[in-house]
Parts: structure tokens; C-alpha cells; sequence
């Protein structure tokens, strides 16, 4: 953990480039570590049972708050390029959900305010709803067909043994390679060429 006791930026000027270096390294390993065990614990099964409900769906909304929403975001693009429909829940051309869709949600601590109203609406409407959290028995969980548990700290567990990473990172960062396996997965049964896929990258940029 660190404890910051000046924030006067002309007083870390004595910071030695060697010791940043060797921060960097001993915390690169620090992040590393941690995301590889939590990511092996995760159950393939219930990414499984995600992946099916992907597969049965007419349209794809994806979901979620701060930073795991800007990794939906991510995950979003990539089903785009698998040849999904996808839309961004908030974006203004995102349609009414309905029968036959799938909300894709995450939230760390399955309570977000937010992330759990677009899924109750969305179940109301007959869509299924998957969701990655790090709280089974969270009320984002109960409305979901399909969870998969990312089993790291919460946002607000500062004090956990989990990680000695920063406020919900470790579940961002496995959540990112979460749905980087999920979509490799989709596109190894599909054994579409990456030319196909690219097709569909967005080209006004």
C-alpha cells in the first residue's frame, strides 16, 4: 500500500531512476501474479454457460459501471468483429431491449445501482442477462442466467488478502482477460479468417 505525505511534485525529484525501475519491476510481477491466480480460479463451466447464452442471442447489450464498463466497452468491439450485434447500454443509438437479446453485465460487487436496474429491466423485458461479478449472492447475480465469479477483492475491500492492488484492478484487469478468452474461444469454433473479421473494424476513424 502506498502512503503519500507530500504532494509536492519538487520533492520527488530525489527519486533515483534505479529505484523506479526496480518499483517498476517488483510491481510488475506483483500484478502479474495476482492476475494469473485469480484468473485460474475462475470456473469454465459458468463461462461456458455465458458463451451459450452469446451464442443464442439475437442482439448483445453490454453494461457496467467506470472502469468494467470501459472493459465491456472492449469486450463489445471484439463480439462486433466476431460479427455480433452489439450495443453499448447509454449510448443514443441503443435500442429497446427485448425477447430473444442478452444484457451482458458486470459489476464487482453485483449491487451496483445502475448495472442491477438495466438488468431487472432487461429480465423484465424477456431478455436474458449474463454477468461477471466477484459476489455470487449479489442482487446483479440473482437476475442473471449465467454468472461467472471473478473471485477478486471488491473496490471498497481495501484491507483485503486478495490483492495489494488498488480499489477493484485485480477485477478489471482478469474481467479484460475474461472476455479476451471468451471472444478467442467464439472465434476458434468459428475458424473465420482475421481478414474476415477485419472487415468489420470501424473505418471512419
Amino acid at each position: 500500500m502506498s502512503t503519500i505525505t507530500n504532494t509536492d511534485p519538487a520533492d520527488t525529484d530525489h527519486v533515483a531512476p534505479a529505484d523506479t525501475a526496480r518499483a517498476f519491476s517488483r510491481n510488475r510481477e506483483l500484478v502479474l501474479a495476482e492476475i494469473s491466480a485469480v484468473f485460474r480460479r475462475i470456473d469454465p463451466e459458468q463461462v461456458a454457460a455465458l458463451v451459450t447464452q452469446l451464442r443464442l442471442a439475437d442482439r448483445v447489450f453490454v453494461t457496467g459501471a467506470g472502469r468494467s464498463g470501459l472493459v465491456l466497452k472492449m469486450a463489445a468491439m471484439r463480439l462486433m468483429h466476431f460479427g455480433l450485434m452489439v450495443h453499448v447500454v447509454g449510448e443514443t443509438t441503443a435500442p429497446a431491449i427485448r425477447a430473444g437479446d442478452l444484457l451482458l453485465a458486470a459489476s464487482g460487487s453485483g449491487t451496483t445501482a445502475g448495472v442491477v436496474k438495466a438488468a431487472e429491466t432487461a429480465a423484465g423485458q424477456g431478455a436474458a442477462v449474463a454477468a461477471y461479478t466477484t459476489n455470487p449472492g449479489s442482487p446483479l447475480a440473482a437476475a442473471a442466467a449465467a454468472v461467472v465469479v471473478i473471485p477478486a477483492a471488491q473496490k471498497t475491500d481495501h484491507g483485503s488478502a486478495v490483492s495489494r492492488q488498488y480499489s477493484g484492478s485485480l477485477f478489471e484487469q482478469v474481467l479484460f482477460a475474461a472476455t479476451e478468452a471468451v471472444f478467442q474461444s467464439l472465434w476458434d469454433a468459428d475458424a473465420a479468417a482475421a481478414e474476415e473479421l477485419w472487415q468489420r473494424h470501424a473505418n471512419l476513424e
